[in-house]
């Protein structure tokens, strides 16, 4: 099974627990305004690369990962590319090795048997889900994204069922994911969701709009600030971090 892969990143430590090797897949189906990685949207393009050379790859860094480290697979949305990952993973399960999925979940269809076979045996060779809730209104999620969130709950929703390790993040961006009505919903479902382990707020920065300009797209928030300690500590007071 190939994938298209934009980078693999041997040293990580932001990409979940402990020291990990993170690999960054092609493709997305969604635009988020404040996206770092913009040059992970195109599924067609990267290098393709089965899962076993991703593996052998990832793996000769495993001293780096000690005993609380391991696998994330990012995107981009690696849920685009399932067949592989549950390749990954699963090679990597074989190991002992630790497995996280970063996503934003929007390839996700409950409604589709042939889709939930495929998760449901991913879930299988999953340790930990890192969950992205941009927004918790469907319109203003369309807005920040193109598209709603139903599916996203959903996924939520079917982690928190069936007892799967997950992590919440979101992204506050001031005037636009930092208003009390949506953090205080979010805060709701949080109280729902009985296998969620951490919470985190991610404040929003530019580091990555240098992508923007050199892929030639224009950068949706142009001039917007980054939030001040005092507004994430707001938000995390609210979300109960």
């Amino acid at each position: 099974m190939k994938a298209v892969v934009n980078r693999i990143i041997p040293f990580s430590s932001v990409d979940g627990p402990g020291n990990r090797t993170a690999i960054f897949l092609q493709g997305c189906n969604i635009n988020c305004k404040y996206c770092h990685n913009p040059e992970t949207w195109k599924l067609d393009e990267g290098e393709e690369k089965t899962a076993q050379e991703v593996f052998a790859k990832a793996y000769r860094y495993k001293s780096y990962w000690k005993d609380n480290g391991g696998l994330t697979v990012s995107g981009g949305e690696p849920l685009l590319q399932i067949n592989f990952l549950t390749e990954l993973f699963t090679l990597a399960k074989e190991k002992g090795i630790h497995t996280t999925l970063d996503t934003s979940a929007n390839p996700f269809d409950p409604d589709s048997p042939e889709f939930m076979d495929k998760f449901e045996k991913l879930m299988e060779v999953t340790d930990l889900v890192m969950l992205d809730i941009k927004e918790m209104d469907p319109e203003k999620h369309k807005a920040l994204t193109g598209q709603t969130n139903e599916n996203i709950l959903a996924l939520a929703d079917w982690l928190s069922d069936h007892g799967k390790a997950m992590w919440i993040r979101h992204v506050l961006v001031p005037d636009l994911t930092d208003d009390e009505e949506g953090l205080r919903a979010l805060r709701a479902k949080l109280d729902q969701w009985t296998s969620v382990e951490r919470v985190e707020i991610l404040p929003y920065h530019t580091l990555g709009l240098f992508k923007w300009e050199n892929l030639g797209i224009v950068y949706p928030l142009e001039g917007v600030r980054t939030p001040t300690l005092e507004e994430v500590e707001k938000a995390e007071k609210i979300l109960g971090i």
